[in-house]
């Protein structure tokens, strides 16, 4: 999980890691930086598939709704998203983390709430603290405003987990509720 520097200016780092904590689960790494455009870059990149996949999941989302897309190709179109993401995501600090337990990558994607914030379930973190959408997004020429950044799976987490931080970061310990669970 990556806080992203929205959430980190509006001051719900304690909220969201509270939600993630009362679903019972284990931070387990955790700390503040300021990204460099390239740690963004191969972040996002680290499935060799994300560019093209990204890209056709947004010319879909347009097509969905209606809107003609910005471009038809694949590539072009992740090559801004990209080129956003890297200014939104150096812009400041962002709280980076490695949450461990039971299910725990489901569990944080369904507490985080859908990627755009307008379409996330009430309940959710986006879904409860952003009022950012695709639409506004895109007439900024942004990123979208969504606050965290959620492995997507567990073999995407385990891409992420070693480009954020080495093996000495990550705490290996035990907690009452695991006894109980």
């Amino acid at each position: 999980v990556i806080l992203k520097p929205d959430a980190v200016q509006r001051a719900l780092i304690g909220e969201i890691i509270a939600r993630y904590e009362r679903l019972g689960l284990k931070l387990v790494g955790l700390k503040m930086m300021v990204p460099s455009a390239d740690q963004i870059e191969q972040h996002y990149t680290l499935d060799p598939q994300w560019r093209r996949v990204t890209g056709e999941k947004t010319i879909a989302s347009y097509k969905s709704r209606g809107l003609t897309p910005p471009s038809e190709d694949p590539l072009e179109i992740t090559a801004k998203i990209l080129k956003n993401l890297k200014g939104y995501m150096t812009a400041g600090p962002v709280i980076a983390m490695v949450w461990e337990g039971a299910h725990a990558v489901e569990l944080v994607r369904k507490i985080t709430g859908g990627t755009e914030p307008r379409g996330a379930a009430v309940g959710t973190i986006r879904g409860d603290f952003v009022v950012d959408s695709y639409i506004m997004a895109d007439t900024d020429n942004r990123a979208v405003r969504n606050l965290i950044h959620g492995s997507g799976s567990v073999e995407e987490a385990n891409m992420e987990i070693p480009h954020w931080f080495s093996e000495k970061e990550l705490i290996n310990y035990r907690v009452s509720r695991e006894d109980v669970m």
